[in-house]
């Protein structure tokens, strides 16, 4: 990539960075994208699929072979606190803390390098998926006919990774993130003056017990060897200090990296919450929402992957999966494909994901836009 164009690649990346729309709201997104591709000359141009998402298609030749590129667009509800940052975010409350700014940019980037490259054959699809931070994006676009629309042999995406040294392209032989669900449990008891507990029946013992119950559910549940989490994120419950409350709500969320330790834990949230709302004399309410299946990589797209990481960056094959989720992973339960991880650089600092002071390093931008064109064309060269 010409230095020029590598430049350029910045600035929109940081106008995306000063102007993040937040999941479900990425009209301005979509918009900045299409005038991009259809500035490069790009004509076939679908928007709102599934929402705000953009599939571009290129095509050359009459090869009949296809192949998906995935770039997510959406931001995060995080108060970015890089004040120093010219191109901080000007929308307050939301920021791009997880990288997709720059996972757009890479995406525009790789159909710049495929326009500007004769020497593949077929049809290439760009897909710029809308919501993708728990809005379930992925499966909004499949059910507006994402794949029967624009039909697709493989598809490929990729997610920066902090922590990984930056430009270095590391590639999992199956598992690369967890299947994720969020719940909450909600438990009804009956208010009174907290200095009278015995007219009350108190559903804050029954919410303190059930935060430490729900972690036997790993400790004591799931094969040792396989991973699972379960996390009380939020307590909410309670008015006044001097009063026992009615309800109190416990959300969280919860990973896995196998089905069988999905099952287990979705059933013993449910055994853990009702077994203490009889033993506390409280009701319960327990919800289960499954967001993302596990993100695995499929062989032989796996290998593909490989090879085009290996032809423009430092390969790893070294990394440990993460328990983080990733709505990708709808897209290959639909038809073959390979994720893999793009190192951001250090994390130190707060330059991890989903934290106030991250920003994406655009120096990594050569390198994605390189690997998803040229994975493009391998896929396409069979």
């Amino acid at each position: 990539m010409d230095t020029v164009f590598a430049e350029t690649l910045t600035r929109w990346r940081r106008h995306l960075h000063a102007h993040p729309g937040l999941t479900l709201h990425e009209g301005a997104t979509a918009a900045f994208v299409v005038e991009r591709l259809r500035e490069m000359g790009v004509t076939e141009i679908a928007e709102g699929v599934g929402g705000h998402g953009v599939v571009a298609t290129l095509r050359r030749g009459g090869g009949n072979r296809s192949v998906g590129l995935r770039g997510d667009m959406d931001a995060l509800p995080i108060q970015e606190v890089n004040a120093d940052l010219p191109h901080a975010s000007t929308v307050p409350g939301v920021m791009h803390a997880c990288g997709h700014d720059g996972h757009t940019t890479a995406l525009l980037g790789a159909a710049r390098l495929l326009l500007d490259d004769k020497g593949w054959n077929g049809t290439v699809h760009l897909v710029f998926q809308p919501a993708e931070e728990g809005g379930g994006g992925a499966r909004s676009m499949i059910a507006e006919g994402l794949f029967s629309r624009f039909p697709m042999d493989r598809i490929f995406g990729w997610h920066n990774w902090p922590g990984l040294p930056a430009g270095t392209v590391a590639v999992h032989d199956k598992a690369v993130m967890a299947a994720g669900a969020r719940f909450d449990i909600t438990f009804e008891g009956h208010a009174a003056h907290a200095a009278l507990p015995h007219l009350s029946q108190d559903p804050m013992v029954a919410a303190g017990h059930c935060i430490v119950a729900l972690q036997s559910i790993v400790a004591r549940n799931l094969d040792p060897l396989a991973g699972g989490v379960v996390s009380v994120t939020m307590v909410q419950g309670g008015e006044a200090q001097n009063q026992i409350p009615s309800q109190v709500v416990l959300k969280g969320t919860a990973r896995w990296l196998a089905d069988s330790a999905g099952e287990a834990i979705r059933e013993g949230l449910h055994r853990v919450a009702e077994g203490i709302a009889a033993a506390c004399g409280v009701r319960v309410l327990a919800n289960w929402r499954q967001g993302v299946e596990v993100t695995a990589n499929h062989p032989a797209e796996r290998d593909l992957a490989a090879a085009a990481a290996d032809a423009v960056a430092p390969l790893r094959h070294d990394v440990p999966p993460a328990m983080t989720g990733e709505d990708f992973s709808w897209f290959l339960k639909e038809v073959p494909g390979a994720f893999v991880w793009i190192g951001n650089g250090p994390a130190e600092g707060g330059r991890e994901l989903h934290n106030p002071h991250y920003d994406f390093n655009d120096a990594v931008l050569p390198t994605a836009s390189g690997f998803l064109a040229e994975v493009a064309k391998r896929a396409l060269a069979g």
